[in-house]
């Protein structure tokens, strides 16, 4: 039934970003089953070669799998990365805005150039690759735009503030990007994964700039799989759906408690110790080992 679905999807063009480890990996994976042709972008080559032959090992055709190395950050390489893609498929249907970095820090001791760093790649450089291809896309008066987000992009979630406020900027340029283009054949799509396995702990920024988390997930942790996620994910881009949360439970019932009773929801987070919402997030208090790191 899954893959009835995502038949939709064939034959379309998706260029993913951050498609060499995580969501972006297995979402490749996802959408190479399914006949669609990639282009793939991070910045680690080796890293995409791998992807693109794992794709290829479960059916994508050679010549529809394109490695397309770009560092998000580097703005005057997106129009050269995107005249690529168009060379090689002749057109552009998905744009998938996935590359990101998450963080974990103390709110009042995050350097100012963190805040800066985390904005350039996660806002920025989205914003500028979208920019790059929204003209093609309104030229042909057809597109679809998809944002990963984050449950942090909703709620206010502690010991990420600079993350989460990336996360929320990403709400606030796109969904005025769909109120003004919506009547251009525009589609935008904002999926707002929770607590996922990936890599995304250890290359985490902290409060002090240049500096990283530096710890794995464990197996016992309670995150929705990687591939789960991508599945999802990739429903949820078949169904052109506005925006979509993916968690386990009781981050699921979080969202739904914030959106739905947001003045109880905050009354409630004033007298619950935020450490406890990290145990949530993190399956253990992972700032404990950040603050040990300070000391």
């Amino acid at each position: 039934m899954l893959y009835l679905i995502l038949e939709t999807l064939e034959g379309k063009v998706v260029w993913i970003t951050g498609a060499s480890s995580g969501i972006g990996e297995f979402l490749a994976y996802e959408l190479a089953k399914c006949g669609v042709k990639l282009a793939l972008s991070a910045r680690r080559e080796s890293e995409l070669l791998r992807v693109k032959s794992h794709c290829e090992e479960i059916g994508a055709k050679p010549s529809d799998v394109l490695v397309v190395p770009l560092d998000i950050t580097a703005y005057d390489k997106h129009e050269e990365a995107f005249k690529k893609i168009l060379s090689h498929f002749g057109d552009l249907d998905i744009l998938v805005n996935n590359a990101g970095r998450s963080q974990r820090a103390n709110w009042e001791k995050i350097e100012l150039q963190v805040d800066r760093d985390l904005f350039e790649v996660n806002v920025f450089g989205l914003i500028g690759l979208t920019r790059t291809v929204l003209p093609h896309f309104l030229k042909k008066q057809s597109g679809h735009l998809v944002v990963t987000s984050s449950t942090a992009g909703k709620l206010g979630v502690p010991f990420s503030g600079s993350y989460t406020a990336t996360k929320h900027a990403l709400h606030g340029y796109f969904e005025s990007l769909r109120t003004e283009k919506a009547a251009f054949g525009i589609k935008i799509t904002i999926v707002c994964p929770g607590p996922v396995f990936s890599n995304i702990l250890r290359q985490a920024a902290t409060e002090k700039a240049g500096s990283i988390f530096g710890e794995d997930m464990k197996s016992s942790d309670n995150r929705v799989s990687t591939q789960r996620c991508a599945q999802l994910m990739a429903i949820a881009i078949a169904n052109e759906v506005t925006e979509c949360w993916i968690a386990f439970n009781p981050v699921m019932f979080f969202m739904y408690y914030a959106c739905y009773l947001p003045d109880t929801f905050r009354r409630f987070t004033a007298v619950v110790n935020s450490k406890r919402f990290m145990k949530l997030r993190d399956s253990r208090d992972t700032m404990e080992s950040l603050d040990k790191k300070d000391t």
